[in-house]
């Protein structure tokens, strides 16, 4: 399995290098088109699903007509195309300038939605998925970074048609993080660091609360205050346990 994980992620990536590549030709071809004719071809790759040749119409007029008719139409193709082809980097710093220049855009709610998918794209590892690894594990700062571009979406644009879509990415984002303190507090426990282990753990109640890392949270930090000689903050912690989650086996 490691073999034919091994060979379809190369298998993928050369044909993630292929698609990038262009011949010198096609750069001369676009060094002589008009703004209209790039754009034109560009409109016509992305409808086509090439996107890395889209990408290169666009930057092209993006470089060499930065104020032409088109102009903001290519930074928004630019950023979508960008998404498609996974180009994290790209996508962002492409974003960010817009926002930058266009700060009162009407489509800037898309903007700020497209900076959310960018990032969780990038909290995503395409191969962990195919092969049905989980790796919460991993640092939550893409992850982090999209739900906080999700939440200024929500809050600033709440009428954007973007919001409902939106509100249910936070919420698995939500989990995900969720998800990621309590590795981390169960990390803590194995080094018997039972302070670190119970903030850790209540992080999860106040910054993330509803998720399903909730019941673990609560035996973390139970565990935490008995081994720290809390009782009285143990007995809390029971107590909420039992409002919410009556059949745990601490409550036994």
């Amino acid at each position: 399995m490691h073999n034919f994980a091994k060979g379809a992620a190369i298998a993928l990536l050369s044909l993630a290098l292929a698609a990038c590549s262009s011949k010198p030709e096609d750069d001369i071809e676009l060094s002589k088109s008009s703004p209209e004719v790039l754009y034109s071809q560009a409109r016509t790759s992305m409808e086509l699903g090439n996107y890395s040749k889209a990408v290169r119409s666009l930057e092209a007029l993006d470089s060499r007509y930065p104020f032409g008719p088109h102009k903001t139409q290519v930074q928004l193709d630019l950023i979508y195309a960008y998404y498609k082809l996974d180009d994290a980097a790209s996508g962002i710093a492409n974003i960010d300038r817009f926002i930058r220049l266009n700060p009162t855009h009407k489509d800037i709610d898309y903007v700020y939605y497209m900076r959310g998918l960018v990032n969780m794209q990038s909290d995503n590892y395409m191969f962990h998925d195919m092969l049905n690894i989980d790796r919460t594990d991993r640092d939550p700062k893409a992850a982090q970074d999209a739900f906080n571009d999700f939440d200024r979406l929500i809050k600033q644009y709440p009428n954007s048609k973007y919001a409902a879509d939106a509100q249910k990415r936070m919420q698995f984002l939500k989990n995900r993080l969720a998800k990621y303190a309590i590795t981390v507090a169960e990390y803590y426990i194995k080094m018997n660091a039972w302070s670190a282990a119970a903030v850790r753990a209540q992080t999860v109640l106040e910054t993330y609360p509803g998720t399903p890392s909730t019941e673990r949270a609560l035996e973390i930090m139970a565990t935490a205050y008995e081994e720290l000689g809390q009782q009285k903050l143990k007995d809390h912690v029971l107590m909420v346990m039992q409002s919410n989650f009556p059949n745990n086996d601490m409550l036994k």
